[in-house]
């Protein structure tokens, strides 16, 4: 397998999954609901911070120095994004099945935590869409860059409740397969002698 079938895959199929999940997320957390809630946020622990994937990979790929900055800024979205998913998504589940009593305080807190979380994951993209433009040429590079950045922000606003957070996802996983592809095949010897 070569090095752009890997990165391809790398950086698509963590939104892919994240999609396919997101596709069964409720619109609002009801007793009903609970449950499913809860595991659905389980069952997206371990995936989400593999979000952070794609513009580490594209990133580093393009400049090691720039990979530096991007992975960690996708650090800061890994913690702070899984923060969200915790407290938002399995403890609010929890609460909202044993009577929703904090939920408030619950959401507030983890929203707080989320958006410096999709913040440093826009600013991971942001880098990595910006080295990927110098390495490949803006008009190359354009379609990934309008598809991860149009994705980052549905991401940051819809989070991945569909149509809206399901469509951020699958806009990531083009965007950022479009750059993985577009990369010309040479450009592992360039990184390596940079």
């Amino acid at each position: 397998m070569n090095d752009r079938v890997r990165l391809l895959l790398a950086a698509s199929l963590p939104p892919l999954a994240i999609a396919a999940v997101g596709m069964t997320h409720p619109a609002r957390l009801t007793f009903e609901a609970a449950h499913h809630w809860q595991v659905m946020h389980t069952v997206l622990l371990p995936v989400f911070p593999l979000l952070a994937l794609g513009p580490w990979l594209v990133a580093r790929r393009a400049n090691r120095a720039a990979g530096v900055v991007a992975g960690v800024l996708a650090f800061v979205y890994a913690c702070f994004y899984t923060s969200l998913d915790v407290i938002a998504g399995i403890a609010t589940g929890a609460v909202k099945h044993d009577g929703g009593v904090g939920l408030g305080t619950l959401f507030r807190v983890a929203g707080d935590l989320g958006d410096i979380g999709s913040y440093a994951y826009f600013a991971a993209s942001a880098v990595a869409v910006a080295v990927a433009a110098r390495q490949l040429g803006i008009l190359r590079a354009a379609p990934g860059a309008v598809l991860v950045t149009v994705g980052a922000v549905m991401f940051w606003q819809e989070h991945v409740y569909r149509p809206w957070g399901v469509l951020a996802m699958v806009l990531l996983a083009a965007g950022w397969g479009w750059l993985a592809l577009a990369r010309p095949q040479h450009a592992a010897q360039a990184v390596a002698t940079s």
